[in-house]
């Protein structure tokens, strides 16, 4: 048994493909040179106004400043891999690595935007990286391969993924999933162990970070098999199939493990939700091909099916007009973008209803892949002509995202794009209604109730008609929405308007127990620590005050030194 060059003992001869050669491994006659600069460049070039972004109010200030006192503990890198995402024991979404991504983010850049921005970018660069040299792996044309990563790193449809902040959980994810497909392939055509240990190591990474990794090994056997036409009985292709079922063995018990809640995929429910979704689909691929139509809280119901049938229609064309065409290789990228799209269509409508389009960063690249099997990559034109054609298509894409990123901006500019373009999202509307209520009070209090019309349960909804009662001085009568709101999310917030309701009422010890249950779950919110410590005195809880005092000193917080005399210290 022969060493490789690295040392270790190859178990098997190196993979042959006896399918005919792409471009790539004959000469060219024309070559992209410092072709891996020229795309770091250009996400730099379209994405650096993201930097100056700032929140958007959808989920990432749950992950940055609601969970500020989580990110500050270093020891939660660990404790991420045995609870939820959002909640620690009612979520049913497992992604700890995200997690971390973001404690060791905030450890950089505190509650600061520009860092989180920044990281973000410099995943996009890493993933367009990945994705180029993948197209070399799988022996594309190198000119192809490189419009095809140019075309990645400047699509308007990944704008989401890279500058809203939490898109960080799928550039997270390509990374792992392209590095394992990368390490994968090189394993199969060279036999050299060390690439089957990283490719492990890469797919067991992209499993705690997204719940789609568990579609990665599909995909690469469907690249290694239909794509590079390798025979699946091989040696070589039989030592990955063991690494991958340990590795999805591994996280499976983890998650086991983990103190998370049912998704409720596989019920009947989800069945129903998943054949209403198939529509999705059509309207993903005609934002891949024609994307004007871009939403930054897009849904199903408010997205138009029009485009989606027309990119359908020119894919199919190009597909038929290509002549020497690989269909084993164009299907091999069709069900690459299908598999990745699955969990979109699986997530039931109880836990999400939206069609982000984030979700389409893997996606996209199976689609990416099958085009130099269409007449739009694989054509006549020389490679000079192809790469000018496809820069303009760059170009054109390049100024769509970079219009795009405005929307991410801030909260009102956000949520006013999301009303616009999904009008009957009733979480849309309370975002804007909510974002708008300080200054134009009489819309803001019309977008309330105009979402309360579309959904009454909408999560988060019941909380602000109560908040907006309480600020037209009906305290008492947002109480049923208060609990309401409590049984669908258990929004902590709840618990600090609840407060109110019970002091105005009389209640002096509910009030107490409401801004304790609060504290417990916001521990840095200086109104609620100074609103309890002004009850527990006036109840003559001297020495609940007093260690009340004590906690509040720990944290940082102030106290009034006439209220610290009254209690003599």
């Amino acid at each position: 048994m022969s060493k490789n060059k690295n040392g270790g003992k190859a178990s098997a001869a190196p993979i042959r493909s006896s399918a005919p050669m792409m471009a790539a491994d004959t000469p060219a006659s024309f070559q992209v040179s410092r072709a891996v600069w020229w795309l770091i460049g250009a996400v730099v070039l379209v994405y650096f106004l993201s930097l100056s972004l700032g929140y958007t109010d959808l989920d990432d200030v749950i992950f940055i400043r609601d969970f500020r006192a989580y990110n500050e503990d270093m020891t939660n890198l660990y404790k991420s891999f045995g609870r939820g995402l959002f909640d620690a024991v009612k979520d049913p979404y497992y992604r700890p690595l995200f997690s971390d991504a973001m404690i060791l983010n905030y450890r950089a850049s505190g509650l600061e935007p520009f860092g989180y921005h920044l990281v973000n970018i410099v995943l996009h660069g890493l993933a367009v990286f990945l994705l180029y040299r993948l197209t070399l792996l799988l022996r594309i044309g190198q000119v192809q391969g490189f419009i095809i990563a140019l075309i990645f790193a400047v699509h308007p449809v990944l704008t989401q993924a890279v500058a809203w902040i939490p898109g960080r959980n799928d550039t997270l994810l390509a990374v792992f999933v392209l590095s394992f497909f990368n390490r994968g392939i090189r394993y199969a055509t060279s036999g050299q162990r060390s690439q089957l240990v990283w490719s492990g190591l890469f797919l067991l990474l992209a499993f705690f970070t997204k719940e789609t990794a568990v579609f990665a090994a599909p995909a690469l056997f469907i690249l290694l098999v239909l794509y590079r036409d390798m025979r699946w009985r091989e040696p070589l292709l039989a030592h990955q199939y063991i690494v991958w079922v340990a590795c999805f063995l591994i996280w499976y018990a983890a998650r086991a493990a983990a103190t998370i809640a049912g998704s409720g995929i596989g019920s009947a429910a989800s069945v129903q939700d998943f054949i209403h979704r198939l529509p999705v689909i059509i309207q993903y691929l005609g934002k891949v091909f024609l994307p004007f139509n871009l939403s930054v809280f897009p849904t199903q119901e408010d997205t138009s099916l029009l485009l989606g049938v027309v990119a359908v229609v020119l894919l199919a064309v190009a597909v038929v007009l290509k002549k020497d065409r690989n269909l084993k290789a164009f299907v091999a990228g069709l069900i690459v973008f299908l598999l990745f799209l699955m969990p979109a269509l699986l997530v039931p409508d109880e836990l999400n209803k939206q069609t982000f389009e984030h979700r389409l960063y893997l996606p996209l690249v199976g689609i990416l892949l099958l085009l130099p099997h269409t007449v739009l990559l694989g054509n006549s034109l020389q490679p000079r002509q192809l790469l000018m054609a496809w820069g303009g298509v760059a170009f054109v894409f390049a100024g769509l995202t970079y219009g795009h990123q405005h929307n991410f901006s801030d909260p009102v500019t956000f949520w006013t794009q999301a009303v616009e373009t999904s009008p009957r999202s009733a979480y849309a509307n309370m975002m804007l209604a909510a974002r708008l209520d300080k200054s134009r009070f009489a819309e803001s209090e019309a977008m309330f109730r105009k979402a309360y019309a579309l959904n009454p349960k909408e999560k988060y909804l019941n909380f602000y008609m109560a908040e907006m009662l309480q600020r037209k001085d009906s305290v008492q009568a947002s109480e049923p929405y208060l609990l309401a709101e409590k049984q669908i999310s258990d929004y902590v917030q709840c618990d600090f308007l609840l407060a109110r309701v019970y002091m105005e009422r009389g209640d002096k010890q509910a009030a107490i127990t409401s801004l304790e249950r609060f504290l417990g779950r916001d521990r840095y919110n200086e109104m609620a620590h100074n609103n309890l410590l002004l009850l527990l005195m006036d109840t003559q809880q001297a020495d609940k005050a007093r260690q009340h005092v004590a906690e509040m000193s720990r944290l940082g917080i102030s106290i009034p030194p006439q209220l610290r005399a009254q209690l003599g210290m």
